[in-house]
């Protein structure tokens, strides 16, 4: 069995190797995708969307809903542990930041108690060049 990759320990260099600029200003310095332009904002394919920058699957075409807000919007991970969230005040405003467990990518933010009519109350705003849909077979 071939050892997982420590994607932790690859130095900003290395990642700027494996991901195309715009890829690298979101994954990996905290960017955002301009609204309403990303791939899989609308799409109603079904399918695991995975990490872009190593290959973690992050979220369901299941939990997948149109909150309208010009990203890609899930209510719930595909599982808890594949997502850590932090705080972050980088825009003078408490908000949480999600990032992936196994790369420490940038996906995007989690808001809750907007109102939406999902099982969580939550929205996971994640960016779609963050993140690669893999279709049901």
């Amino acid at each position: 069995m071939k050892p997982m990759e420590d994607f932790r320990s690859l130095t900003n260099e290395q990642w700027r190797e494996r991901l195309n600029p715009d890829e690298y200003r979101v994954l990996r310095e905290a960017g955002t995708e301009a609204p309403f332009k990303g791939e899989y904002t609308d799409t109603e394919t079904e399918g695991v969307y995975a990490c872009r920058a190593c290959g973690t699957e992050l979220f369901r075409s299941t939990e997948k809903f149109h909150s309208h807000c010009g990203w890609p919007s899930f209510f719930d991970p595909a599982n808890i542990d594949a997502v850590i969230t932090r705080k972050d005040l980088s825009l003078g405003m408490p908000r949480v930041e999600v990032l992936c467990a196994t790369c420490h990518s940038h996906l995007g933010h989690v808001f809750e108690g907007e109102g939406y009519d999902t099982p969580t109350d939550q929205r996971y705003c994640i960016n779609s060049i963050s993140l690669t849909l893999k279709p049901a077979e």
